[in-house]
């Protein structure tokens, strides 16, 4: 029996955020139902690349899920929902604040029906505050913290972030986070609460590090000049002479002394105290007078904390992943394709067998399991 069996989630959220975090709890038993605007359903059923009707990124966030299509804008359709209110255990929404207080289904709304329901609102910029309205997306909220400010590339040449970090680290994983927080608290009282998920706010703990050296020693990182975001020689990528890239992390001197040795750095620059700049412009120059292949055979075997960057593709066929298991589970669409399931940071011995594929759901497919018996808008 997988830990969430018996858990029931209505599930409003759309796009990233929300989709992953009831992702995680329908991975781990919960029965999820994802509430939809009829025609089209959510958005991101309609993204590229398309897997059969839907988008590979629809079906890759919403395996195991149900769908029932609805029109929220109607109050006779949204009347059809107070049975799966009065019953939810959990209601995930992702609506900009105050979106669902006028539908009606806001959590003071919905606690008087059911004041046993944990309730989790994911926003940018929370329920509050003098942000809540303002429209944004990922590369804002990490804009506004301070995250992307430490590492953006040259103002010449300015780099994306390769994830979405607030949508994930600060949206999806908090939220899931504090949905078994207060699952576990409504054991031990009897009680729901309304969770206030705001992603720019949780993306702080990320920079740990940053926010340690600007709060004690005054020193706030600039772009590209932090020890884990480009200031230091000991961690840094550098390009390789066939346009690959070495990911080099040898922190610990342990590992830096290594490191030095194996690529023959001169004795004189070798205590990056000194001049760190000059350090990392020779070390750049080693690197790229070899091929990826040369230096990976160098590093084989050596304690320095040394890989060549790999493609994202060479990553799902790397053997040490297909040992691990992380592949494993398939992913079916409404129309019978198989492909692997979104790899997730969940134990195995809390999700199903990855014998069977589980698929996404079509749009409105469990109207009738969930709605029979509803009151029809006339």
């Amino acid at each position: 029996m997988r830990p969430l069996e018996g858990v029931f989630v209505l599930d409003f959220s759309t796009l990233l955020p929300g989709p992953l975090a009831t992702l995680l709890l329908a991975e781990a038993g919960a029965e999820v139902v994802k509430v939809e605007p009829p025609g089209r359903g959510e958005e991101m059923r309609g993204h590229a690349p398309k897997w059969g009707r839907d988008s590979a990124s629809f079906a890759l966030l919403n395996r195991g899920k149900r769908s029932i299509a609805l029109d929220l804008k109607d109050a006779a359709e949204r009347s059809r929902l107070a049975p799966l209110l009065q019953r939810a255990d959990v209601i995930v929404e992702q609506f900009r604040p105050g979106v669902m207080e006028r539908l009606g289904l806001d959590y003071a709304s919905v606690a008087k029906l059911n004041p046993m329901v944990v309730y989790c609102s994911i926003s940018g910029y929370g329920q509050t505050g003098r942000k809540r309205d303002v429209a944004a997306h990922d590369l804002n909220y990490i804009g506004d913290a301070g995250l992307l400010a430490l590492s953006m590339g040259d103002p010449s040449r300015p780099v994306l972030p390769p994830a979405l970090m607030a949508d994930i680290a600060g949206g999806a994983y908090p939220a899931a986070l504090n949905i078994l927080l207060a699952l576990e608290e409504r054991r031990r009282t009897g009680r729901g609460r309304h969770l206030d998920v705001a992603m720019a706010d949780n993306l702080f703990p990320l920079m740990f590090w940053a926010i340690g050296c600007g709060l004690v020693a005054g020193d706030w990182p600039d772009n590209g000049m932090g020890y884990l975001t480009g200031g230091s020689p000991r961690y840094a990528l550098y390009p390789t002479k066939d346009g690959r890239m070495l990911a080099a992390a040898p922190l610990e001197q342990k590992f830096w002394e290594t490191f030095c040795e194996l690529i023959g750095l001169e004795s004189e620059l070798r205590d990056d105290g000194k001049n760190p700049a000059a350090t990392k412009a020779r070390v750049a120059a080693i690197i790229a007078s070899e091929t990826a292949e040369t230096w990976r055979s160098r590093f084989a075997g050596k304690d320095c904390c040394c890989s060549i960057v790999a493609r994202l593709g060479d990553a799902f066929s790397d053997p040490h992943y297909a040992a691990r298991g992380v592949l494993d589970y398939a992913l079916a669409n409404p129309e019978g394709a198989i492909m692997p399931a979104l790899p997730l940071p969940l134990d195995g011995a809390f999700r199903a067998s990855p014998a069977a594929a589980i698929a996404s759901p079509a749009l409105g497919a469990d109207n009738e399991t969930y709605l029979r018996g509803a009151r029809r808008p006339t």
